[in-house]
């Protein structure tokens, strides 16, 4: 039966009762037990059509279910007044039993969170459990500790990669519009493309190492990386070369056993990314004076090293390793190395020292001793605080300052920090030695390089002839064949910067206080000698 039915039935039912009874006398006793038999049933029950069915027969009158229920066959009014006056003292009986329930259940939830947040903290009733994980943290934070002191140096080799292009460093130093319109006419048809290149613009992938052009080829994908392992929070990971890549490399050393360049340059027409092949022809083109050329070439086997990386390798952040004792590594720290130099020729130093810092971070060995050039690229891009930053926290087996290079330029740091701080009126630190002091002990400990710094400068004041005459400078040797080499080394890159007349000054105001303290005191002379002999006591050019 419906429900508007039902209602219409109920509706007859109420008026027959109110004609036969016009004014019924409840006792409260039969009204307690009516209504309380009416309010157990739940009127939203007759809205459900299976109780409905059993409610109704085919002739759609009343079940005796329904005859059975004389509460349903009340007045309305009766009912509400009924209803309103038992419903206070229910609501009243209802708040006590709550109260007290609500009581017993707040004691029952009061220990469940307890119980969660000694779960959550990890900590058990078990005093013996609580040790054991307490001397689990204990291991764990020692072992972070550990891997924090060895990443220390981590931070100083990161890479920021909008220094790490010469575009735009050229951008900052000239501007814009002139890099632009210098662009623009090389690429109107005076720039040369290489021999072998496939003519026609290809989306190329964007890369952080270089910009490549529009005239190079596609990407053969002739060159992958692969994951090694994870050791002391760096990655190792190592290339992998391809099929067609090993025939390239065949054809590459067939040709150099026979000296034939013809059969280089050809390797490169069906192998544009053989990165061997564009290493020697880079090297002739510099070699003949085409040094736009050789660059370019540099610039491919970069794009084609990059595009062959692995997802997880990301040598920016220097927790990556590719160690040169692989033999599919090394081409990568040779590109690296050329492109520093192009760089440097080019004038872009703070680029060049991100290069740097790249090549120091991917093999700690330094195979190719970025560490004795990082402090000129350091100095040239007038990174002076970060320079003593990382001769302090870089972990070396010597003592970086023992090194003639960062002997001398430790103290051309410290110099021009010092005018950066009488420049701005601000405090210096007390505890660091002065620019004068930091050079007295690097020509203390490399005399030798003073010599030839006056030759290779040259230096032309007639005070280095009265100081060279000194038989400290004068008569000063090496003793050792690797730090001659490291002290040619520092001399050939570095003379420039002694060009400077402030610098120039500097050093010879130290040189003077050298000879002036030699004087009075002869022996500080042998006790410098001994510790560059402990420094460097190999007999051969490590």
């Amino acid at each position: 039966m419906s429900a508007r039915l039902l209602r219409k039935v109920l509706e007859e039912q109420e008026k027959q009762h109110i004609l036969a009874d016009p004014e019924p006398v409840l006792n409260e006793d039969d009204f307690d037990s009516s209504y309380l038999h009416a309010s157990s049933r739940n009127p939203f029950d007759l809205l459900d059509d299976d109780q409905v069915d059993e409610l109704e027969d085919a002739d759609g009158t009343l079940t005796k279910d329904d005859e059975q229920e004389p509460s349903l066959v009340k007045s309305s009014v009766e009912v509400l007044q009924s209803f309103n006056h038992k419903s206070s003292r229910k609501n009243k009986k209802k708040k006590k039993k709550r109260s007290k329930e609500d009581q017993t259940s707040t004691a029952e939830k009061a220990k469940e969170p307890l119980d969660l947040t000694l779960e959550t903290l990890s900590i058990c009733r078990n005093p013996s459990f609580n040790q054991s994980g307490f001397m689990k943290a204990k291991t764990q934070n020692a072992k972070i500790g550990e891997n924090a002191v060895k990443q220390c140096t981590l931070p100083l080799l990161m890479v920021d990669p909008k220094f790490l292009r010469a575009e735009n460093e050229l951008r900052r130093i000239f501007g814009s519009k002139v890099v632009n319109s210098f662009e623009n006419s090389n690429n109107g048809g005076s720039l040369r493309q290489m021999r072998g290149g496939r003519r026609g613009s290809v989306n190329h992938r964007k890369t952080i190492l270089v910009s490549p052009s529009a005239h190079w080829p596609r990407w053969d994908g002739s060159l992958s990386m692969e994951f090694l392992e994870t050791k002391d929070g760096q990655h190792f990971f190592k290339y992998v070369h391809l099929s067609s890549y090993i025939q390239a490399q065949k054809a590459f050393e067939a040709a150099k056993a026979t000296h034939d360049l013809n059969g280089i340059a050809s390797i490169l027409i069906y192998h544009p990314y053989h990165i061997e092949s564009l290493l020697t022809i880079a090297e002739v083109l510099k070699f003949s004076g085409e040094h736009q050329s050789s660059a370019d070439a540099i610039a491919k086997c970069l794009y084609a090293l990059e595009c062959a990386w692995n997802p997880l390798f990301n040598p920016l952040q220097g927790n990556c390793q590719l160690k040169y004792s692989l033999e599919t590594n090394r081409p990568l720290f040779s590109v690296l190395f050329v492109h520093m130099q192009n760089m440097d020729r080019r004038g872009c130093h703070r680029s060049a020292l991100e290069v740097c810092k790249l090549l120091l971070s991917l093999d700690s060995d330094d195979p190719m001793g970025a560490m004795f050039c990082i402090d000129y690229f350091a100095l040239r891009a007038q990174e002076y605080a970060w320079l003593e930053k990382f001769s302090e926290a870089y972990q070396s087996g010597n003592s970086l300052w023992l090194f003639p290079n960062f002997s001398y330029s430790l103290a051309i740091c410290r110099f021009y920090l010092e005018y950066e701080v009488s420049s701005k009126n601000t405090l210096l630190e007390t505890e660091k030695a002065t620019s004068t002091d930091l050079m007295k002990q690097a020509l203390l400990l490399h005399p030798l390089v003073l010599k030839k710094l006056v030759a290779k400068a040259p230096l032309k004041d007639p005070a280095w002839t009265k100081i060279l005459k000194h038989s400290f400078f004068g008569s000063a040797h090496a003793g050792s064949p690797s730090l001659d080499h490291l002290i040619n080394i520092y001399v050939e890159r570095n003379y420039i910067i002694w060009r400077f007349p402030d610098l120039q000054k500097l050093l010879r105001d130290a040189a003077r206080l050298v000879i002036e303290t030699l004087d009075s005191n002869g022996s500080d002379a042998k006790d410098w000698a001994c510790v560059r002999k402990e420094a460097f006591p190999s007999e051969k050019n490590e």
